[in-house]
C-alpha cells in the first residue's frame, strides 16, 4: 500500500486491498465474521497509543502486524537499558532515543506501509 493509498482510506474513500494485503492479511481474513470487510476498516482505522513501554511496546508491534493504517505513538520517555528485558519494540542500540520514536522504527520495520505519526512529549 502506497502512502496515498493509506491517506485515501484515512480520508474515508473505500478502496479495495491489493493483491500484496490480501496475501499478507489472509490467515485474518479467513477469520469467522472478520473477513475482507473487516480487514479494511482496520486499514483504514487511526489508533492512539499513549505510552511505548511495557505495554505500549508490544501493542504499537501487534497493531501494525494486524495492518491498522494510521498509529500515532505517544511518548516522553528515553529508553533505557532497564527497558529492554519486557519492552519489545527496543533494543540495545535504541538507548537514549525517545521511546515512541523507538517504537516507530520497529513498527516501520515490521509494516512499511503503515502511516506513523511519533509525539515526543506529553499530551496536556
Amino acid at each position: 500500500m502506497s502512502a496515498s493509498l493509506g491517506a485515501k482510506r484515512r480520508m474515508g474513500q473505500n478502496l479495495a486491498m491489493n493483491d500484496q494485503e490480501l496475501l499478507r492479511y489472509s490467515r485474518q481474513i479467513m477469520l469467522p465474521d472478520f473477513d475482507v470487510a473487516g480487514q479494511e476498516r482496520l486499514l483504514s482505522a487511526d489508533v492512539l497509543l499513549i505510552g511505548a513501554g511495557g505495554l505500549g511496546s508490544p501493542i504499537a508491534l501487534y497493531l501494525a502486524a494486524a495492518g491498522v493504517g494510521a498509529l500515532t505513538i505517544v511518548d516522553d520517555d528515553g529508553v533505557d537499558s532497564s527497558n529492554l528485558q519486557r519492552q519489545i519494540a527496543h533494543g540495545e542500540a535504541d538507548i537514549g532515543i525517545n521511546k515512541a520514536t523507538s517504537a516507530a522504527a520497529a513498527v516501520r520495520a515490521l509494516n512499511p506501509t503503515a502511516h506513523i505519526t511519533v509525539i515526543e512529549h506529553r499530551l496536556a
